[in-house]
């Protein structure tokens, strides 16, 4: 047995069993992955798929049992070649972050720029995506460092710590007939169109949950992933805005609208940094996580990937 036969196998699974598309992937020929599955298969005496035909229907129970140790071989290669990236090159090479819009645009320019201020030759790769993206990024070994509000802490194949707490903001432009009220409610919100996230971006569970608990239904106008597409409309007066406070600076840009703390309609949310359980990770991964939030540091992330605590407890 060899790693390309666990790549193989890892990646048919991935790709929901669909040999083409695996070849495809992995820069090689359908053939020629079926038959490195059929060797490993015969040499290990079971069947890690069940078959139609030439097809691959699913995962045998056998075959569970040989994908989480395959799993397990291919991070520990992983870890070993980042542990030969640390000490032959131990302040240089290149740092993948997986993160939604919202961090990417608003939060994370300063600490990556303190970063590469730090380790010059380090490179960094941004991937974008939704928090589910993000935690498959993160699993799949694209990216090292995952930071997001929502879903990470459903990955068991994660562990997660809190970097920042933040609230929603109401924005407004100034003419609008709820900036005079010095108490906004959510029945008041109730009444207005409404112009804020996607479902699974930036908080909008905390939204969604904060109307459902008053029984009321908001009016959402438009949804987007991009904070600053959600003030364009509003500044059209297409609605009232719901969107993240990084996303509202004071550096002028925003004199236009009226910009209102939403904590007490619907609560904190916590911004979240994830890294692959058991993975090794590098002294810049390190610092690069001690940039994000104020309670970060190394011990108590190597006390978390270690598991002699649990991310819940921080």
């Amino acid at each position: 047995m060899n790693l390309h036969q666990f790549r193989f196998v890892q990646e048919a699974v991935r790709r929901n069993l669909n040999l083409t598309e695996t070849a495809r992937a992995l820069h090689t020929s359908q053939p020629g992955v079926s038959k490195a599955i059929i060797e490993l298969e015969e040499e290990l005496g079971v069947e890690i798929f069940a078959r139609h035909g030439k097809r691959l229907k699913r995962v045998t129970e056998p075959g569970d049992h040989v994908l989480k140790s395959i799993d397990v071989i291919m991070r520990e290669v992983g870890n070993l070649r980042r542990i030969g990236e640390q000490f032959s090159a131990q302040d240089s090479g290149t740092l993948s972050i997986a993160t939604t819009h919202t961090q990417a645009r608003y939060v994370l320019p300063q600490p990556v720029a303190k970063l590469r201020e730090a380790f010059p030759k380090v490179n960094v790769s941004l991937h974008q995506g939704s928090p589910d993206q993000v935690a498959k990024m993160v699993i799949d070994e694209v990216a090292e460092i995952g930071i997001a509000t929502e879903s990470l802490t459903q990955y068991a194949e994660l562990v997660t710590l809190p970097c920042y707490e933040w609230q929603h903001v109401l924005v407004l432009p100034l003419a609008h007939p709820l900036a005079s009220k010095e108490n906004i409610t959510l029945e008041d919100l109730a009444a207005e169109p409404l112009i804020t996230y996607h479902p699974s971006f930036t908080g909008r569970t905390k939204i969604d949950q904060a109307f459902a608990a008053k029984r009321l239904e908001p009016r959402i106008a438009l949804e987007a992933i991009d904070s600053d597409v959600i003030k364009t409309y509003v500044r059209l007066g297409l609605g009232v805005g719901i969107v993240a406070e990084m996303a509202i600076k004071d550096d002028g840009t925003n004199s236009d609208l009226l910009a209102i703390p939403a904590g007490p309609l619907f609560g904190v949310n916590i911004a979240r940094v994830a890294f692959k359980r058991s993975a090794y990770l590098r002294n810049f991964v390190y610092t690069f996580a001690e940039l994000l939030g104020d309670k970060l540091n190394r011990s108590l992330i190597e006390k978390v990937m270690s598991g002699h605590i649990s991310d819940y407890e921080v």
